[in-house]
C-alpha cells in the first residue's frame, strides 16, 4: 500500500509546486495521474522514489516512511519501487538482457554489477519476465536496435526485475504511436493484475486514462482537484482540471481500441 500525506514540494520560495497532496493506492489498482502540463504530475511521482526531495508531508510504502530515510536505508528502499520512464532510460549499447538485469543492480555487490555476473536465479526471472511481455527472443540484439514499443517494454522488465512493492510509470505512452501507446497500456494493466502490485501512472491521453485505469486522479497547480472512477470522469472534471483549453473534449469521449493481449509483438 502507498500511503502519501500532506505532500508538498517548494522550489526555493516560489508557489509550491504540490500543495498537501492525500493519495492512497493499494492492492492491484491502476491509478492514473491526469492534469496539464506544470500541473506537478510528475513531480509526485520523482517525490516518491526521492528523485525530488519533497518539501514536507509523509509518503509510506507499505508502513516504511520513505520521506526521512537516508544512505544505505533510502537505496534499499528504492529497490521495491519500479519506475517506467517517457524516455525509456536504456544503454543503447547493452544488450536487451543487460538492461533488464540492471533492473538488479541493487541486490548484488559491486563485482557482480561491475562484471555482469549476476545469479543465474536472476538471469532466469529475466528470461520467464521477456517471454511474458513478447520480448524474449530480444535478448541478445542491442537496445537501440529496438522500436519504441519494444523498448519500453524493455523499460517494464527492468523495473519489474527490481520485484518492487509498486510500479510508478512517467508518461509511458507519450513517446509512442497510439496504437503502440495502447499495447503499453493492457501491458500494464494485466501486470498490475497478476502480479497484484499497485501501479501509478502520469498520463496525458485521458481517453486512455479512462479505459485502462480503474481510478483517476486529476491535479491542477499542484491541487488534487479529482479522484474517482473513469465513469465518474465527466466534462465538468475534464474543464475543472484543464480549464476547457489544454484537454480538447474529444479526450474525453473517444475510446481506443483496446488490444487483445498484454504479449504484443511491436511491427513499429
Amino acid at each position: 500500500m502507498l500511503e502519501i500525506s500532506k505532500l508538498v514540494k517548494r522550489y526555493g520560495r516560489d508557489e509550491p509546486v504540490l500543495k498537501e497532496l492525500d493519495l492512497m493506492v493499494e492492492g492491484s489498482s491502476v491509478v492514473s495521474i491526469v492534469g496539464a502540463s506544470g500541473a506537478g504530475k510528475s513531480t509526485m511521482l520523482r517525490c516518491i522514489n526521492r528523485l525530488v526531495e519533497p518539501t514536507s508531508g509523509s509518503i509510506r510504502l507499505n508502513g516504511m516512511e520513505l520521506v526521512t530515510l537516508k544512505g544505505g536505508a533510502l537505496r534499499r528502499a528504492r529497490r521495491k519501487i519500479g519506475m517506467v520512464f517517457q524516455g525509456f532510460n536504456l544503454i543503447d549499447r547493452l544488450t536487451v538482457m543487460e538492461n533488464v538485469l540492471a533492473g538488479r543492480l541493487g541486490y548484488v555487490n559491486l563485482y557482480q554489477a561491475i562484471s555482469r555476473r549476476y545469479p543465474q536465479a536472476d538471469i532466469e526471472r529475466a528470461f520467464t519476465l521477456m517471454e511474458r511481455v513478447g520480448i524474449a527472443h530480444y535478448a541478445n540484439k542491442r537496445a537501440d536496435e529496438l522500436s519504441g514499443g519494444e523498448r519500453q517494454r524493455v523499460g517494464v522488465v527492468r523495473a519489474l526485475m527490481q520485484e518492487p512493492e509498486v510500479l510508478l510509470a512517467d508518461e509511458p505512452t507519450a513517446s509512442l504511436d497510439p496504437r503502440t501507446s495502447e499495447q503499453i497500456m493492457v501491458l500494464l494493466q494485466s501486470l498490475a493484475s497478476e502480479l497484484s502490485l499497485p501501479v501509478l501512472i502520469n498520463i496525458h491521453n485521458v481517453a486512455q486514462a479512462k479505459t485502462y485505469t480503474e481510478r483517476i486522479v486529476g491535479l491542477r497547480h499542484g491541487k488534487m482537484i479529482f479522484d474517482g472512477a473513469p465513469a465518474d470522469f465527466t466534462k465538468d472534471a475534464l474543464d475543472a482540471i484543464y480549464g476547457g483549453i489544454e484537454a480538447p473534449e474529444e479526450e474525453l469521449t473517444a475510446e481506443p481500441d483496446k488490444a487483445e493481449s498484454g504479449v504484443i509483438h511491436d511491427q513499429t
